[in-house]
């Protein structure tokens, strides 16, 4: 009689050890976007000679203080890769559940390999560097042109992810947030504009910024709409099965 008294407790706790825990890792998603989004409009307060409108903040990562661009991009790759985890977690087989974690993961990888992989100094910067882009760039600066992209066409890719999974449940507002979302960080970053002299497109700092921008918020958005919906939790099986945390309908 006792041991029957005990076992509804111990599965209770177990639901919300399970519920917190993924719950933390929804927010590393939450915290991401203002982290990322934060440094580097911190950087761009006090560091000399960096011009957004043409520098992509990539190149925040050389210089003398180069090292805070490198852990934000690292920090926040790992936040992301974080908040990939609580998705699969939380929605795993579900609709979304298997690509969006893919997806977002490989989002956070990118920005990973954007900090460990430093760009080359370009473009007039770090001040006293050459105009224009180095002819033989170094392999990390050519790795690096590689995984920030990388990691943001993921992140589009997974916005259309949702768009099924909230068209699905009929919510229609945050499938088209998915939608609008997806449209615009490509159209904002590949936006036909004039070229330089230095075969630099005109304000390209500011569009990859833009870009990013949206890539975050809409991480950080959707990360709070699955914790919103984290409170349902699924009841211990009378057969002894181990509680499963759910956002709902799949």
């Amino acid at each position: 009689m006792s041991q029957m008294a005990v076992t509804p407790s111990v599965a209770d706790r177990g639901v919300k050890t399970s519920v917190s825990s993924t719950n933390a890792l929804l927010a590393c998603g939450v915290v991401a976007a203002p982290l990322f989004i934060g440094v580097v409009a911190l950087q761009l307060l006090i560091v000399d000679g960096f011009d957004l409108r043409r520098h992509p903040i990539s190149l925040l990562s050389v210089g003398d203080i180069g090292w805070i661009q490198i852990a934000n991009f690292v920090v926040s790759g790992v936040l992301v890769i974080g908040f990939a985890t609580g998705v699969r977690r939380l929605l795993h087989p579900g609709r979304a559940g298997t690509w969006g974690p893919l997806l977002i993961g490989l989002f956070g990888l990118g920005l990973v390999a954007g900090g460990v992989f430093v760009p080359d100094p370009a473009l007039g910067f770090p001040p006293g560097t050459p105009e224009g882009i180095p002819d033989n760039p170094s392999w990390h600066a050519t790795a690096h042109g590689f995984a920030p992209t990388i990691g943001i066409n993921a992140a589009v890719v997974a916005c259309f992810v949702f768009v099924r999974r909230f068209a699905g449940l009929r919510q229609w507002g945050w499938a088209a947030y998915c939608a609008a979302t997806g449209v615009a960080i490509p159209l904002i970053v590949m936006w036909p504009t004039t070229i330089d002299a230095h075969g630099v497109p005109e304000g390209i700092g500011v569009r990859l910024a833009a870009g990013a921008a949206l890539a975050f918020i809409w991480a950080a958005s959707i990360a709070a709409k699955l914790m919103s919906g984290l409170g349902m939790t699924a009841r211990p099986a009378s057969t002894g099965t181990s509680p499963v945390p759910t956002a709902g309908p799949a």
